[in-house]
């Protein structure tokens, strides 16, 4: 035994060292971004660009580890600056004269970015909130020498696409990974976990919206990465497509499966008709869950033989109906799935294009704007009556900062992370100019002294603890050493820009704490209440596209559960609250698409307007009756037809079951007819 424990130390030795020590991907991401930062300086000193740091500044923001990421960050950050630095020239152009006029002009144009920031996704959010803060690099910078505002504008623009081709330039050259290769390795891993948690809910019953809620949380991490791999390929829109179905399917088949289950529990048995679909999809499910498109076909064949005899029967069981048609869309969306999968593999056109749209709260998107301007302005207020020199840079560094924390989810966390970044970026920008360089000019000297600083800023970057340190570190590092040829070594300017941004970094720490906080409270309430005007707008019939309710919800749930804080079974209970509001919305919006869609066909015109009418104005009670008399004026019809009715029906007595489950609760928010 003492013998074998000096190796058993030795080995958790290397264990922790093998912990901390950066990975080869990270050593080789690292050093694709120095190579970057460095050709871009290059190619500025060579151009002799104004601002040949804001090359440099742009391959650390586009430093990305996935070549997607970066190529669609890249996109939308010239595209953004473009548009910012058109406005800038409009603004000097109209208010060059009166700064007052311009730094207003500039706070709202900042604070309407940050607005259609908050409604947009992954990098056009970026871009968005990009052309916001451009103005202030271009214009606000410039707010002593307006003369100078266009030959700026030209050289940032000019500086950013430089920046945008050499990052593109190295990652093709040294093969940066693909976001494809990941994403599909991804999805791949989400397609099997979640048809194990739909065999689960098939063979062993509803595990709850915890279970749920953690299914979902390996599905909505996927969308960014789907949205990226588009400009990788000739066919990289259809491996797009193929990713976005695949997703969308995959919040398909977690809800059906437990509304599958939930059916089950709510007639309080089964029937033989429900045991054979549930058999059926639990042969789809099981084993690898990659069934093949001929047992999916066979499958829904028969799924649909069961649901049209269970929806023809003289008195329907609802309930054996519900759990009938979800296991049909079960079937239909692991088909979906199947296919999206190939189609991001193989680059085909996919079955079906979708949308899978994100939940914005409008409330806070404008308490969002509101508070990057009402921090700006108080920033411009203290700077100009303290008389402080050099302003200009210390509001660019508010406005950047700031509109950054607006996109983040936890705008404190990441406060803390710029506060230390600044700090870091400070310290070793001084270590670097005045100990390493020293005085010393040449280009090779300058790209040696820089590198320790990148590598260490990449590998912070990569690792989700420490991202907001190790970004901020790598961005203003060559912003406060700022590169130029010759060498600029001027020890209180340095001071004078490293003290502003410790203190514009000061400012953001307080802004998020201070101004127009968002609890998490509040959080939920915005939540609660933006699910409460679309609840009842499905209710009525205005729900919107039916098939993209699921994917929305989903996405609305995920958002949820990071504000649902307090004590575990007030957790639970908000959660279960959650989930029932998102399954009434869903079944709402379907059931009203299904009916109108049934509507020209005169033999269930009647029955169909009257179940329209029942489940927006109510009672909840007839909901049930009017789902029955559906089936039977489908009686005599086609297939078609009939599972036409089905399916509304389906929806119906959903919304019916939900609507007595949680009538108090419902009655609470103001919902008719319960």
């Amino acid at each position: 035994m003492s013998a074998a424990a000096p190796p058993a130390r030795i080995d958790r030795w290397l264990d922790r060292i093998e912990a901390v020590l950066p990975a080869p991907s990270a050593w080789a991401f690292a050093l694709r971004i120095w190579l970057a930062m460095m050709l871009a300086l290059y190619a500025a000193f060579w151009l002799q660009l104004e601002s040949a740091s804001s090359a440099a500044v742009t391959v650390a923001i586009l430093a990305q580890p996935k070549r997607g990421q970066a190529l669609s960050k890249a996109f939308y950050r010239f595209a953004g600056t473009l548009i910012g630095a058109a406005l800038a020239i409009l603004l000097v152009a109209a208010f060059g004269q009166d700064r007052v006029l311009l730094l207003v002009s500039f706070t709202l144009w900042l604070a309407i970015c940050v607005f259609v920031a908050n409604f947009l996704q992954d990098t056009r959010a970026y871009g968005a909130m990009l052309s916001g803060y451009t103005v202030a690099i271009i214009a606000v910078a410039n707010i002593d020498t307006p003369q100078n505002v266009f030959e700026s504008a030209i050289s940032r623009v000019a500086a950013i696409a430089l920046g945008i081709v050499c990052i593109t330039f190295i990652n093709d050259a040294l093969a940066s990974p693909s976001t494809w290769r990941s994403l599909r390795a991804s999805l791949s891993n989400a397609l099997t976990g979640t048809t194990a948690f739909a065999h689960a809910c098939l063979t062993k019953g509803d595990p709850g919206p915890e279970a749920a809620l953690r299914q979902i949380g390996t599905i909505a991490p996927l969308r960014a990465d789907a949205n990226a791999i588009a400009g990788e390929f000739d066919d990289g829109p259809q491996r797009a497509a193929g990713a976005r179905s695949a997703i969308a399917a995959l919040y398909a088949v977690a809800a059906r499966a437990r509304t599958v289950a939930i059916a089950v529990r709510w007639r309080g048995g089964t029937t033989p008709a429900i045991e054979e679909a549930r058999a059926i999809c639990a042969g789809l499910t099981g084993g690898s869950g990659r069934p093949d498109a001929a047992a999916i076909a066979e499958a829904r064949g028969r799924l649909c033989a069961l649901l049209r005899a269970a929806a023809l029967r003289e008195e329907p069981d609802l309930d054996e109906v519900v759990a009938l048609q979800r296991a049909l869309d079960l079937a239909r969306a692991l088909d979906f799935a199947r296919d999206g999968f190939g189609s991001l593999s193989e680059g085909y056109r996919p079955l079906r294009r979708v949308h899978l749209p994100t939940h914005h709260d409008a409330a806070l998107a404008l308490r969002a704007a509101a508070r990057i301007a009402l921090a700006f302005g108080l920033t411009c207020l203290l700077f100009v009556f303290a008389g402080w020199p050099a302003t200009s840079f210390a509001l660019v560094q508010v406005a950047a900062t700031g509109a950054l924390s607006s996109l983040n989810p936890d705008p404190k966390k990441f406060a803390n992370g710029v506060f230390l970044g600044m700090a870091l970026a400070s310290a070793t920008a001084g270590v670097t100019l005045f100990l390493v360089l020293a005085g010393g000019q040449g280009f090779p000297l300058l790209a040696i002294a820089m590198a320790p600083v990148i590598f260490a800023a990449c590998f912070l970057a990569l690792r989700p603890a420490t991202f907001g340190v190790g970004f901020i570190l790598l961005v203003f590092f060559p912003v406060l050493v700022a590169p130029a040829n010759p060498q600029v070594y001027d020890l209180q300017v340095f001071l004078q820009n490293a003290l502003l941004v410790l203190i514009s970094s000061g400012i953001l720490w307080l802004t998020v704490r201070l101004v127009l906080p968002v609890s998490p409270e509040r959080a939920r309430l915005y939540a609660f209440e933006s699910a409460r005007r679309d609840l009842r707008d499905a209710l009525v019939g205005e729900g919107g596209d039916a098939t993209t309710r699921t994917s929305f919800n989903s996405d609305r749930l995920y958002q949820y559960a990071q504000a649902n804080t307090g004590a575990e079974p007030v957790r639970r209970r908000r959660l279960e609250l959650a989930f029932a509001i998102a399954h009434l919305e869903a079944s709402a919006a379907r059931a009203h698409a299904q009916l109108r869609a049934l509507w020209p066909d005169r033999r269930l015109r009647a029955a169909a307007t009257q179940a329209r009418t029942v489940l927006a104005e109510g009672p909840v009670d007839a909901i049930p009756a009017a789902a029955r008399d559906l089936l039977r004026a489908a009686r005599g019809g086609d297939g078609e037809t009939v599972l036409g009715a089905a399916r509304a029906a389906s929806d119906l007595a959903a919304a019916a079951r939900v609507m007595e489950r949680h009538r108090r609760f419902l009655r609470r928010l103001g919902l008719r007819g319960l």
